[in-house]
């Protein structure tokens, strides 16, 4: 139900598969408490309160240069974009959380996963980071959180991630979990008035479970909205 917490920890089905128990049990209505909590980072959904903090980390043009906003130049860019958060939810079109990091209560970035489709059992994974936070763990930290929701709790088998074809470090950040590239989308963004090639990189869940990501203790309490859960059958 909306409000209840529930704690749980990682568990696989004697196949190696995600256990579809779990899963249904922590598929409930609701959502708004779901917080997946690492050692040092955790993330939560946003609120209206984070605004000004995504706007301090926004706005700064080296953290957006490859994306197709940005940057931030007025708090009512973070407000709006909080705002839709919601509906988005509500429709399983983007589960984005805010990483924190727990000793001192700081968002340091945004992560989450959006283009899905349950009946395939895949999404596509995104983050950026406070330019500050670069090189300090912070990424491989928060990817592990989110991988880890969506083999361990939503049922995918695949998560992909995109990278600029110039963005070097994004690249070698995203092989460094464990992500391979798969080839080249031309003209797949539109940035800065002209189209944008990227990188499309996949991690199966299957390779996931062999990755330094799988090991890290990480729980996940609060309610997953229903519409991210991929079915438990095996029927198409």
């Amino acid at each position: 139900m909306p409000g209840s917490i529930q704690q749980v920890t990682t568990s696989e089905s004697s196949n190696g598969s995600a256990d579809p128990d779990r899963i249904a049990q922590t598929a409930v209505a609701g959502g708004e408490d779901l917080q997946v909590i690492g050692p040092d980072y955790l993330l939560r959904l946003a609120t209206d309160d984070d605004a000004e903090q995504l706007f301090e980390l926004g706005k700064d043009p080296a953290v957006t240069r490859f994306f197709s906003w940005g940057p931030y130049t007025s708090i009512d860019e973070p407000r709006a974009y909080i705002a839709a958060l919601a509906a988005k939810r509500d429709s399983g079109a983007l589960l984005e959380f805010v990483i924190v990091e727990r000793a001192t209560g700081a968002i340091v970035g945004v992560t989450g996963l959006t283009e899905f489709s349950l009946r395939d059992r895949r999404a596509v994974v995104g983050s950026w980071l406070g330019h500050k936070h670069w090189g300090t763990g912070v990424n491989l930290a928060s990817k592990a959180l989110v991988l880890h929701l969506g083999f361990e709790h939503l049922g995918l088998e695949r998560i992909s991630a995109y990278s600029h074809v110039r963005n070097g470090r994004s690249k070698a950040a995203l092989e460094r979990i464990g992500f391979h590239a798969e080839g080249v989308l031309q003209a797949w963004h539109w940035h800065r008035g002209e189209p944008q090639d990227v990188t499309l990189h996949c991690l199966l869940r299957e390779q996931y479970l062999r990755t330094e990501s799988a090991a890290h203790a990480i729980e996940v309490s609060g309610a997953v909205p229903p519409a991210f859960v991929a079915p438990t059958s095996t029927k198409a």
